[in-house]
């Protein structure tokens, strides 16, 4: 009844804070703190920001899926958000009866939603799976009917992240256009999240930057996007040092030297706890964060050569990188080092760079997580 009454009142649910008794500690953890802004009708706001900066929190905050434990948001208008693939779908039901389903959420009547639908289904461009249910869609139709739904029914504010990745280019071409007239031509407010800087200067006039949940920037999105790349350009480096792991595995050193195929990717660490099943995985991502290959140490040595290279004490292991299956463009190599089936024991922030020039191969395209390329590249130990 608390909760009703406060939803009556146009006041946030009291039962949907997060961390309710949250207070501050030195091993306290806020995935956003500090951040005040006003967002004006009409605006096309882009929230920029590394995986972890807060990005989503705020989306879901200003959603009202969760109330922040300090703090108020103040919000005018219906506000309809895109924030996972399949959000307010019902797996059972036929996307025709999702458009109605998504409709009446929003306090739409059927004779609202009849007069859009053809043009729902035509944007969405899966005419012929549309009394088909839902759960037999793939990902990209859930996005592709998803925003179709959410760009084309009535509300004041449209909330879109990072799902529009998961469609093809040209749909999210598509997208980005109707998002640029629904908000130009219907003043309608539009908040979008993307690692793409292309995608968010060609949909966007205004700009948020986050870093580590804190607001570190706003203004014009020209003026956004390059500090964001100055900053990120700062942060990226062929090496990196550190102390990153647990009482099992710690990492310490890792740095790429240019060789004439490629790169050499030099890394240290030591071992303390023996008779684990260690996994020493690399991933391979592009500069929109896009995983491509994966490269496991287990994969290429012997069973000796790797029970070496899991034995406890200080190791250097070298593996040799080459260039030519990625195109022209900025990666990053991540560390994932874990105990197999048990705990990952690197950071997913432990990552280096490198650039990839003049490239023969063009291929942009991003594998699904279950085709990322296992390339067999050379792997040594150097001690």
């Amino acid at each position: 009844m608390q909760s009703f009454f406060a939803r009556k009142r146009g006041k946030p649910d009291p039962h949907a804070k997060l961390g309710n008794e949250y207070h501050d500690g030195p091993d306290s953890f806020w995935a956003l703190k500090d951040i005040s802004l006003d967002i004006i009708q009409g605006d096309r706001v882009g929230i920029i920001g590394k995986n972890g900066a807060g990005k989503s929190t705020l989306l879901k905050l200003i959603s009202r899926i969760s109330a922040p434990t300090e703090g108020v948001i103040k919000i005018r208008g219906r506000v309809v958000s895109l924030l996972e693939v399949g959000t307010g779908f019902h797996k059972e039901l036929t996307g025709r009866e999702n458009i109605y389903l998504n409709g009446s959420i929003l306090g739409m009547k059927k004779k609202q939603v009849d007069k859009k639908i053809d043009e729902i289904i035509d944007f969405s461009g899966i005419e012929r799976h549309i009394d088909t249910p839902v759960k037999r869609y793939s990902s990209g139709m859930y996005v592709r009917l998803g925003f179709a739904v959410a760009a084309h029914l009535d509300s004041e504010i449209l909330i879109a992240d990072e799902v529009l990745a998961v469609g093809d280019a040209a749909f999210q071409q598509k997208a980005i256009g109707k998002m640029n007239s629904i908000s130009s031509e219907q003043g309608r407010t539009v908040l979008f999240v993307s690692h793409n800087m292309m995608a968010v200067e060609t949909l966007c006039n205004k700009g948020i930057i986050l870093q580590q949940g804190r607001l570190i920037g706003q203004g014009p999105i020209a003026e956004c996007v390059t500090k964001y790349r100055e900053h990120d350009a700062a942060e990226k480096k062929k090496n990196w040092s550190g102390n990153d792991g647990d009482n099992n595995l710690k990492l310490y050193h890792a740095a790429l030297d240019t060789t004439n195929y490629g790169y050499r990717l030099h890394f240290e660490y030591e071992i303390f706890t023996p008779d684990l099943d260690y996994v020493f995985s690399l991933y391979f991502a592009n500069a929109e964060g896009r995983r491509l290959c994966l490269c496991n140490a287990s994969d290429f040595f012997s069973e000796e050569e790797y029970s070496k290279m899991c034995s406890v004490g200080y190791h250097k292991v070298n593996l040799d990188i080459d260039t030519s299956i990625f195109a022209t463009g900025e990666y990053s190599i991540e560390f994932d080092l874990s105990i197999y089936r048990l705990k990952r024991i690197s950071s997913t922030n432990t990552k280096i760079y490198f650039e990839v020039y003049d490239s023969k191969n063009n291929q942009h395209k991003s594998p699904s997580r279950e085709n990322i390329i296992k390339p067999n590249w050379s792997w040594t130990i150097a001690d």
